[in-house]
Formats: C-alpha cells, sequence, structure tokens
C-alpha cells in the first residue's frame, strides 16, 4: 500500500509494514468473531459473495424479503448492498435495509453497480447516498458518474476508466456524502475525502472473472464489520487482502 504523501523509502516501508499489520489484525477479527454480513446482492453473484465470505469466516445471509428486513437486518453487524440485477420491485427493500441499517448505526457498505448506465439506476443510486453508506466500493466510471450525477457512455458494469482516472471523482464523493471510497482496478485506492491510499497488489486478469467487484464489497462489510470506527482502514485492508488472494489465485501460467 501507499499513501498520497512524499516520504522516504523508510517511512515507505515502515508504512507498508504497518499496514500489513492492521490488514492481518482485522482479517483475524472476522475469523475469530464471524459478522454476519446481510447481502443483498445481485442474481448474478450472489453464490460467489457467500463463499467469499465464508472464505474469511463471516457469516453470509441473502435476506432480500421486504417482509423480512424489519425483522433481520437490525441483527446483523453489516450490510451490502449492490444493484446490479436493480429491479423497481427489489427497490424498496434495498431503501428498507439501508433506513434500518442508519437507525440501528449499522455498517453498510454500497456497490453501485454500472451506476451511470440508464436514469432509473442513476437516481436509485444517489437516493442511496442520501441514506449515507458507510463506504461506496465502484469502479472508475461508477464513481464518476456518482459525482457527477449524470448518466454517459457505458460498457454496463465494466469500466471505460482506470481507477486513478477517478481519484478527484472519489474524494469530491466522498467529501459530499461523508462515506468512505474505493475505486477498484488494475490499483486501488480509498479516499474519505481527505486521506488517499492505494493498494498496487491488484490484478488487472481479475476484470475477466465474473463477480469480483462484487466479492470484494462483500469482504469490505465483513473487515468494516469488525472495525466500524475505522472504515478508511478496514476498506483498505480488505482490499488488500483481495487483491494478494486474487494474485495467487491468478498467475499460473496458461
Amino acid at each position: 500500500m501507499e499513501s498520497s504523501s512524499h516520504s522516504s523509502k523508510e517511512e515507505i516501508a515502515k508504512t507498508e509494514e504497518e499496514w500489513s499489520k492492521k490488514a492481518w489484525e482485522i482479517l483475524s477479527k472476522v475469523r475469530e468473531n464471524s459478522p454476519l454480513i446481510q447481502c443483498i446482492t445481485n442474481l448474478v453473484s450472489m453464490d460467489l459473495v457467500a463463499n467469499t465470505l465464508l472464505a474469511v469466516g463471516a457469516s453470509p445471509a441473502m435476506i432480500i424479503s421486504s417482509q423480512e428486513i424489519p425483522d433481520f437486518t437490525p441483527q446483523v453487524n453489516a450490510l451490502y448492498v449492490n444493484v446490479g440485477t436493480l429491479s423497481s420491485s427489489l427497490l424498496p427493500a434495498i431503501n428498507s435495509a439501508a433506513q434500518i441499517a442508519g437507525k440501528f448505526r449499522i455498517p453498510w457498505v454500497f456497490d453501485p453497480v454500472a451506476a451511470g448506465s440508464s436514469g432509473f439506476r442513476l437516481r436509485a443510486c444517489l437516493d442511496l447516498l442520501l441514506l449515507k453508506p458507510t463506504v461506496v466500493r465502484g469502479n472508475g466510471s461508477e464513481i464518476i458518474a456518482l459525482s457527477r450525477a449524470s448518466c454517459g457512455t457505458t460498457k454496463g458494469a465494466d469500466s471505460l476508466h482506470e481507477s486513478k482516472d477517478a481519484l478527484e471523482a472519489a474524494k469530491s464523493l466522498a467529501q459530499a456524502t461523508g462515506a468512505v471510497v474505493a475505486v477498484t482496478g488494475a490499483v486501488d485506492i480509498v479516499t474519505d475525502g481527505k486521506q488517499v491510499i492505494g493498494a498496487h497488489n491488484g490484478v488487472q486478469m481479475m476484470q475477466k472473472i465474473t463477480a469480483t467487484g462484487c466479492s470484494v464489497t462483500a469482504l469490505i462489510a465483513a473487515f468494516v464489520a469488525v472495525d466500524p470506527s475505522h472504515p478508511f482502514e478496514a476498506t483498505a485492508a480488505a482490499l488488500s487482502v483481495f487483491g494478494i488472494a486474487g494474485y495467487h489465485d491468478c498467475t499460473w501460467p496458461f
């Protein structure tokens, strides 16, 4: 990991060591506490998201029914919302869960999939931002669309922008919403509007595997669940751990 401030090689090495220890500490907490993560995610990614959470020791719950949310959501340690397969019938359940999370001070993490691809989707995402997510995780194009509050040329859930292209948009979005904003890509960027940190162990090949973005957002929710007072650090740690896991899985010779 690398912070945005200018530092000597010794300072950078010390900072990287501190971040490594922090990431291990939070991962260990997830394993020890097995936080319950409610996942309202898209139909493509449900099993991959659940398996990602199980792999780190968290407990996934795919509760999406409006009838169950008032009873169930207050019990969870974090809420993960993904609008990949958004519909007018699902949106009320998403809004209800996010509102309950806010009421009970439960951290919630938002994945605004393809936010700028349609007016309906963009309006839904902007309305969800008003419900104060703890973390927003998206690719470059999604974060730019939210920051500008406008639709544009898109490629569905795929990004037309590198993560670094969305740095200023991410900082602006963080300042406007109070959320930690993560932009993922070959280099992952995390900002709270003031601090900026980059995780350079991302693997570009992971962009060719469906639901990796969905899975890493769920992992962020698990990390934030066990360290809710430090969502910036928890988000950066989750991205780092996921990147390392992806590196080992995606670097076989082909």
